[in-house]
């Protein structure tokens, strides 16, 4: 088992406050075939306390501040220095700025996913990237909600959201990228493919933290067909202003999704979020 000292400083690490920035416009839109998306706006604020906890949340998906110190040494590197060089995509280099936004954005909606929703989110996807500028594969964020806790229900519910970040205006009129909501749809249609390696994942991550309660937990998820339960799948998209176009939103369509009728689609916007991505990972960086 995880050691319980352990276990309890990486839960420290977790924070919500920055979602008191994230507010339901309460206004929706329509796609082409009819579904609803739901429009969340980011009304981000320089609040010096809410924004080192959550670049510390933010940092820790990436590497634990109770192991940095272990990682950095071999190097010589300072935490920053660690951060900056092998941990976290490039903030200029390509594709380095892309992957910054879609990690920002999955990471988002694995908060939204938890802190709004209810669900339980490992926070492992991160952590063990070969290649700081490369995206991580797999179902982009899987989250869990028992319907009690210690028994399996076929209303226990397995959440699958695929996420797309277009926050800066090259992000979405490149020919060779469909709009966000669009895309996140597409990308979500081929997670049932992804599903079971996903699930793999997440459970040998925590088997090889010795974490074998949340193993466990995973594994009841492995087997559709003998142990059924509740699936819902999500398509989210995140823009700046500046590239938020609502009639693109507007035109996506969901009738080729094979889990359509239990897609949920979400849309996220806010001033400046490519800056405000930038200036996270500085300070997720330099506050190490």
């Amino acid at each position: 088992m995880v050691a319980p000292e352990q276990k309890k400083l990486e839960e420290t690490c977790w924070s919500s406050e920055h979602l008191k920035w994230l507010k339901d416009t309460g206004e929706r839109l329509t796609t082409a075939d009819g579904k609803t998306v739901e429009v969340w706006e980011f009304c981000h604020e320089r609040e010096d306390a809410v924004l080192s906890s959550w670049v510390k949340h933010f940092r820790n998906h990436y590497c634990f501040d109770t192991e940095i110190d272990y990682l950095r040494k071999g190097y010589g590197f300072s935490r920053t220095e660690y951060l900056n060089k092998i941990k976290f995509p490039d903030a200029a280099v390509a594709p380095g700025p892309g992957v910054r936004s879609g990690d920002f954005g999955e990471i988002l909606i694995a908060d939204y996913l938890e802190f709004f929703l209810g669900f339980w989110v490992p926070r492992v996807r991160y952590g063990l990237k070969v290649i700081a500028n490369e995206s991580s594969k797999g179902c982009d964020t899987l989250g869990f909600l028992f319907a009690k806790e210690g028994e399996e229900s076929p209303k226990d519910i397995m959440a699958v959201y695929e996420a797309k970040a277009r926050l800066t205006a090259d992000q979405l009129t490149d020919g060779k990228k469909l709009s966000g909501v669009q895309a996140a749809i597409n990308d979500s249609a081929k997670d049932r493919l992804r599903i079971a390696e996903s699930l793999n994942y997440i459970k040998q991550r925590f088997f090889e933290k010795h974490n074998i309660t949340d193993a466990d937990r995973i594994e009841r998820f492995q087997n559709l067909d003998d142990r059924p339960y509740t699936e819902i799948y999500g398509a989210a998209a995140l823009y700046s202003f500046d590239s938020y176009i609502p009639e693109t939103i507007s035109s996506a369509i969901t009738k080729d999704h094979p889990k359509k009728d239990v897609l949920r689609l979400i849309v996220i916007k806010g001033e400046k979020l490519m800056d405000l991505v930038h200036e996270l990972y500085r300070r997720a960086a330099d506050e190490a």
